[in-house]
């Protein structure tokens, strides 16, 4: 017999999110393979569950003070209300929200926060969350389009309200189905989902967090279909009769000291500037920023004119397009689906370049903890994959690297190490990683993006010490060439300037900045506005990666 919740509490909502991590991790693959609306760029299941881990961490801190067997698991009946923790993955999801679906997903949990009184979700609660939320999600974008997450929500938040029982068990199954019925009718609202012959993929997402509450309050979640179908129509080769003023670039950045009047004027501003614009609060004065555009500098203009901009992250569309996407164009023309059985292992340091890595593919080593030498070879020993292609990002010298590699070879695995000196270039490399060409060429052409690869580095000296440039003290803002000090200065955003301007002084047209823990938040924006000012179509990318030591790592390409 199913055991129904008639309400959630703070706890188990905690574990509704790590039934969602689960059930997004298990679809991320099929998610990413749907997403062909309104970019096809395969990475809407990467960052729904990018965004809900990030989601998961916040309000797992507010465990952190409970003894450590009831942290891990959260005992019902105590600790923090549903309010408090709905706000703090509202608060997590929209810092650490990654693309369209990722934005949408955080005001799905600010929903949550703001239904009821806050102590419980009920039945009527959960009704007052989706409805609450299909609002906020709507009040967001700038041209709501239907047949996407956004109908999909609608749809949830009316079988919700249809549903005449008094279980938070029951409004949730129905709400799942509802939205479930929904996501099978996207491909008859919205003409480029049918002719690629798939369902929306953010709305396919949404469905996996709503079959998860029911698999929270029920004990079982219910059977959906496999989504994906085969395409009906070919689809257009990206860059054919391309528009040149179309929107080629991500734009997304938090907002704070800001107001609802400037919000909606930022809103409006990058309407003009582009499409897929969405701005979204956490209802606790920080807004969360994504738009579509040709021209990236001026989407940061419109935040810096809004309120503080942090956390800015522009991508490319023609470098993020995955190149196993069934709609890539190496694909479409034929080519081998099947991928070999290869991985990358990659070594990162800090939070934020550890997602990278794992968004690009990669199964990283590392983290906070320094890597060894014994511990990449272990870590190359567990890899089941028989082709095996290590990017050390610098983390270890080159005659250990040799070591590591000799040994790990064996008649079972061909074991590549490729020349990354820092993680950098390790992302440059991972960029062109394919997954259809034998190896030994796959690991040429990563090795010839990390070689184009120019990169250095910011840091804050510790100690009294020479250099090639002359003696620094302990505070002076030391920037790097590879290993090379060729930069001191007292200031330390001075030295980066002029690190910035020696390395673009030999060309360049993407720049990189990698964003250490001990960064001061505004030091990107800075960056940022320096390249330019002096280099002005220079695109600049920026990523959290929250290592120690380097307050940036920066690569020109």
């Amino acid at each position: 017999m199913v055991h129904e919740r008639d309400e959630i509490d703070g706890a188990a909502l905690l574990r509704w999110g790590w039934t969602c991590l689960a059930g997004l991790e298990q679809r991320r693959e099929e998610i990413n393979a749907l997403n062909v609306f309104p970019i096809a760029d395969s990475d809407t299941g990467t960052n729904m569950l990018a965004t809900m881990r990030s989601a998961v961490r916040e309000a797992e801190r507010l465990f952190e003070d409970e003894p450590a067997e009831s942290a891990a698991t959260p005992r019902e009946n105590a600790g923090p209300s549903v309010r408090e923790v709905a706000a703090a993955m509202a608060r997590g999801a929209t810092r650490g929200a990654r693309g369209n679906s990722g934005i949408i997903l955080s005001q799905v949990l600010r929903g949550l926060a703001e239904a009821g009184d806050g102590t419980r979700l009920t039945a009527d609660a959960l009704r007052e969350a989706l409805h609450r939320a299909a609002a906020l999600v709507r009040r967001a974008l700038s041209s709501p389009v239907e047949g996407t997450i956004l109908t999909v929500l609608d749809c949830a938040a009316a079988s919700a309200a249809a549903c005449p029982d008094t279980t938070a068990a029951e409004v949730a199954l129905a709400a799942a189905d509802g939205a479930a019925k929904a996501l099978g009718d996207t491909p008859s609202q919205l003409g480029v989902l049918r002719a690629a012959g798939v369902v929306d993929a953010g709305a396919r997402g949404l469905v996996v967090l709503l079959d998860s509450l029911v698999s929270l309050t029920r004990g079982e979640a219910p059977e959906r279909p496999d989504y994906l179908r085969v395409p009906v129509e070919p689809p257009v080769e990206p860059g054919a009769d391309a528009d040149p003023a179309a929107p080629c670039f991500e734009v997304m950045y938090l907002l704070a000291d800001s107001d609802e009047t400037r919000v909606a004027a930022l809103r409006d501003r990058l309407d003009e500037l582009g499409d897929s614009v969405v701005v979204v609060g956490d209802g606790a004065h920080c807004w969360s920023t994504h738009v579509h555009c040709a021209d990236a500098g001026a989407a940061v203009e419109a935040g810096l004119a809004a309120g503080t901009v942090s956390a800015i992250r522009i991508e490319s569309f023609a470098v993020t397009a995955a190149p196993d996407h069934p709609h890539h164009p190496r694909i479409a023309a034929g080519m081998p689906e099947t991928p070999v059985d290869r991985a990358v292992l990659a070594v990162a340091a800090g939070a934020g370049a550890v997602t990278l890595f794992e968004a690009g593919g990669a199964v990283v080593l590392g983290g906070e903890t320094p890597v060894t030498s014994a511990a990449l070879l272990t870590a190359i020993r567990r890899m089941p994959n028989r082709e095996v292609l290590v990017l050390p990002n610098g983390a270890l010298p080159a005659h250990e690297l040799v070591a590591v590699g000799v040994a790990a070879r064996d008649i079972h695995r061909d074991v590549l190490l490729l020349p990354s000196g820092s993680m950098v270039q390790g992302l440059a490399a991972l960029a062109v990683h394919d997954r259809g060409r034998i190896a030994v060429d796959d690991a040429f052409a990563m090795s010839e993006a990390a070689a184009a690869t120019r990169w250095g580095s910011l840091r804050a000296a510790e100690h009294r010490a020479l250099t090639m440039v002359g003696t620094c003290e302990p505070g002076d803002g030391l920037g790097l060439v590879g290993h090379d000090v060729v930069v001191i200065d007292r200031d330390v955003r001075a030295a980066g300037g002029v690190l910035l301007d020696r390395m673009l002084g030999l060309g360049g047209e993407l720049v990189t900045l990698l964003m250490g823990a001990d960064a001061p938040p505004e030091l990107a924006v800075e960056f940022a506005a320096h390249i330019a000012r002096g280099f002005p179509g220079v695109e600049v990318v920026v990523y959290p990666g929250g290592q120690q030591g380097d307050l940036v790592q920066i690569g020109v390409e």
